[in-house]
């Protein structure tokens, strides 16, 4: 996957140099460099880049501002001179924080866990959007439509998924974590360490437990807290 980058700096020194990093960086695409967070800011809906490389101290327009307004799904590295705006950084969101001089090495190590994160972003949000997803199961690959599923098992390192109008489960080797975080989560909440429950199939909740079809699904101590909240959000009367 190639990654489509700018950098606002009003610095041009620091922009040659993190245009040369991008340049010699196989993944990563110079699409534009702006030394004005307000020249940026009217070209970016245009430009639509994956990341961007962005100073703080810069007039008119600071970069935490410039990173509060542009598009979510546009990924930020800071780069700055001034080590005190780092929790600053983090808190817009922010994947890494580069402290000027920039090293290459640095550098690398921080488009590469930006390219990381960027895909698995894109991968979430196709899912989401496509409402399936394809499960390894005996050697095939297996649509799991969302619509379809009631709930999800995890067993050790397999999670099982069961679907209406299914007699058997669908079983794949997958991590539990890192399924929860694929699913919408308007729709699919884990209620326990072993279940992740259809919001959309709950018909009654029973001390505790959702119920699904003749299922009865456990909510354990530690998601008690998320459960009262989406219950508080959804009852009335």
């Amino acid at each position: 996957m190639v990654l489509n980058c700018i950098i606002v700096d009003d610095e041009p020194l620091a922009v040659n140099l993190i245009e040369s990093y991008i340049k010699k960086t196989s993944f990563l695409h110079l699409n534009g460099a702006y030394n004005s967070a307000v020249d940026a800011l009217r070209h970016i809906k245009d430009e639509r880049p994956h990341l961007v490389f962005l100073d703080i101290q810069m007039p008119e327009l600071s970069g935490i501002e410039f990173a509060k307004v542009i598009p979510h799904e546009t990924r930020i590295i800071f780069t700055t001179a001034f080590s005190q705006y780092a929790i600053e950084g983090y808190k817009v969101n922010a994947i890494d924080y580069l402290l000027k001089p920039v090293s290459y090495e640095h550098f690398l190590k921080s488009v590469s866990r930006a390219a990381k994160i960027i895909e698995e972003d894109e991968h979430r949000h196709a899912i989401s959007y496509d409402r399936f997803l394809f499960v390894k199961s005996d050697y095939k690959l297996l649509m799991v439509k969302f619509d379809e599923v009631l709930y999800v098992e995890g067993e050790k390192d397999y999670v099982k998924f069961y679907l209406e109008n299914s007699p058997q489960p669908v079983q794949s080797l997958m991590n539990m974590k890192k399924l929860e975080e694929m699913l919408p989560k308007n729709e699919f909440m884990r209620v326990h360490r072993s279940y992740i429950v259809n919001l959309n199939k709950v018909s009654m909740i029973d001390r505790m437990r959702f119920i699904i079809g003749n299922n009865a699904i456990p909510i354990s101590e530690s998601y008690k807290n998320m459960v009262l909240q989406y219950l508080n959000h959804h009852t009335m009367g």
